[in-house]
């Protein structure tokens, strides 16, 4: 019985370690997470293109714990999903498969084909919205354009990804900085706002809007914006600039100011940057405060490589120099520096000027910073006061843009009206004029120096005529232009005759004209063109023609 009995005792003792062992193992096993069989990795053969379907293609380690964790899986190690075709890639991430959405950390990367990729330390994506976040060191790759940022929102239905906290697109031609910007690497355009700088070894770019073809390499101007280089710089509100073959497109009243501080401004601007050329179109204004002058015209064109400009269509110079402005109207007018760096001006055809003190017109004129010479050719007139002055040629030297004197090399004449028909006149073959604070001040004649003049008496009447000639003369002149003395030599001769004896045309010299009709009024009259100013400048000869080669060369 005692054998018997201690049998059955170890019996008893086996068969509650068998049970003991179970329990504990149970125990245990019941502590380990569950791995369902329907959050296993999908398998090969599913159909990879489903819409919106978010595939797990691997991980090191999946791990599912219904209590901690019901709504993801924790994916460790290697992990890559796939979504139709695109592939991301991270180091680990949660997975909700039932919304198709993961959060992915660390080394993320985002592959479509062989043209996007997409890396950050994180991403979140939303399987519902089909809409990415990606955070920290964001970098975006497109062929040959990156966008960096450290934070990127990408819409994955419209192909569409965008910064919001600072960023730069970067291509093979412009570096493009914004606090806000937005690419589609299916159309390559991209939008820019506030504190936006596109920037190249040429020049530097900045507004607050700014649209952009990564492309193209055309940057579409819409708001203010100033774009600085070595050359110039250009202020705009509206247009288009190809940073590929460097022409623009601007309008709304551009400007672009040269080195040497020259603004062109017009409605329309065109500007090549290889040749250095800018053309404007409607109302188009030269501004050169150096000289103090504003060349303007319906259109014009400046070259900042040749320092070479001109306006036409109504154009215009304004001279500031002095108090009262200068108005000087032409068919063309041009600017441009010769061999010796000195600048020149010419107008051409049908010039007219005016300021309140001095008025002219002729068919052509030049102007030479060289020595200060304005030279008048074709039928030129000057005014001032009630004198007028002509000849052939008429050249104006210039001390700090007052008149200094003129001369008139071949053939002149002066008139001065003293009322009715009456004219005090001086003419020769060479004459030269000189002034003081703008008055005519003296009057030298060289060679056939002929004179008529009208004395005034005490009583302030007129009662005889004057005529003298001689080889040389001089007169001289009191302030307010009245005369005080006239000589004449060698042997002049002179005689004098009452005006009740004379005849009408005893009272004018060989060649005298009045041409009061065709003498500009104001600054505006300078673009109308009387009859008898056409007239007058088709009469060409020999010598006029011989002139304006030589000067025109």
């Amino acid at each position: 019985m005692r054998n018997k009995g201690h049998k059955v005792y170890k019996v008893i003792l086996c068969l509650l370690a068998v049970f003991g062992v179970t329990g504990i193992t149970n125990y245990i096993m019941a502590q380990q997470p569950k791995v369902k069989e329907e959050i296993k990795p999908q398998v090969p053969g599913a159909d990879r293109f489903q819409k919106n379907k978010v595939f797990l293609e691997y991980a090191d380690e999946l791990i599912a714990d219904e209590k901690a964790t019901p709504n993801f899986q924790v994916l460790k190690g290697n992990v890559k999903f796939r979504k139709e075709g695109m592939f991301m890639y991270c180091d680990s991430a949660y997975f909700y498969e039932k919304n198709n959405s993961f959060d992915a950390f660390g080394n993320v990367k985002m592959e479509q084909g062989d043209t996007l990729f997409v890396y950050a330390d994180f991403l979140y994506y939303n399987g519902d919205d089909e809409y990415a976040k990606l955070r920290n060191n964001v970098r975006l790759e497109n062929k040959e354009v990156t966008l960096f940022t450290d934070s990127l929102d990408y819409d994955m239905i419209e192909n569409l990804g965008y910064y919001f906290e600072g960023g730069k697109i970067v291509d093979e031609k412009n570096e493009l900085s914004s606090v806000y910007g937005q690419y589609e690497p299916d159309t390559k355009e991209a939008q820019f706002l506030y504190d936006v700088e596109l920037s190249n070894n040429k020049y530097v770019m900045q507004t607050d809007t700014l649209h952009y073809n990564t492309n193209t390499k055309i940057a579409k101007i819409v708001g203010f914006t100033t774009i600085v280089s070595d050359s110039n710089i250009i202020y705009t509100s509206k247009g288009w600039y190809n940073t590929a073959k460097e022409i623009a497109t601007l309008y709304n009243r551009s400007i672009l100011v040269g080195k040497n501080n020259e603004r062109l401004t017009g409605d329309t601007i065109f500007y090549d940057r290889n040749i250095g050329y800018g053309e404007a179109f409607g109302r188009m204004e030269l501004t050169d405060s150096v000289h103090r002058t504003i060349i303007d015209g319906d259109y014009g064109y400046h070259n900042e490589k040749k320092n070479y400009s001109y306006a036409t269509r109504r154009a215009r110079v304004r001279e500031f120099s002095q108090k009262d402005t200068l108005y000087l109207h032409a068919d063309t007018i041009k600017t441009y520096v010769d061999v010796d760096t000195m600048r020149i001006m010419v107008a051409y055809p049908k010039v007219r000027f005016f300021r309140s003190d001095i008025q002219g017109l002729c068919d052509s004129m030049s102007m030479e910073e060289r020595d200060s010479v304005l030279k008048m050719f074709k039928h030129p007139i000057i005014w001032t006061g009630a004198r007028q002055i002509f000849g052939n040629e008429i050249y104006v030297h210039l001390n700090d843009s007052t008149v200094d004197f003129a001369e008139l090399p071949n053939t002149a004449f002066v008139a001065e009206h003293i009322g009715e028909i009456y004219y005090n006149q001086l003419a020769g073959k060479k004459m030269t004029a000189y002034f003081n604070n703008g008055e005519l001040r003296q009057l030298d004649v060289d060679g056939n120096a002929r004179v008529l003049m009208l004395p005034m008496e005490n009583d302030s009447t007129y009662n005889k005529y004057v005529t003298a000639e001689g080889s040389y003369l001089k007169m001289l002149l009191k302030p307010k232009q009245e005369i005080d003395r006239i000589s004449m030599w060698p042997q002049p001769v002179a005689k004098a005759v009452p005006l009740y004896k004379a005849k009408q045309r005893d009272l004018y010299l060989d060649g005298f004209q009045w041409f009061g009709s065709i003498r500009p009024q104001n600054a505006d009259d300078i673009f109308v063109i009387p009859k008898e100013m056409e007239l007058l400048l088709n009469k060409s000869t020999g010598t006029d023609r011989k002139i304006w080669k030589r000067e025109m060369k």
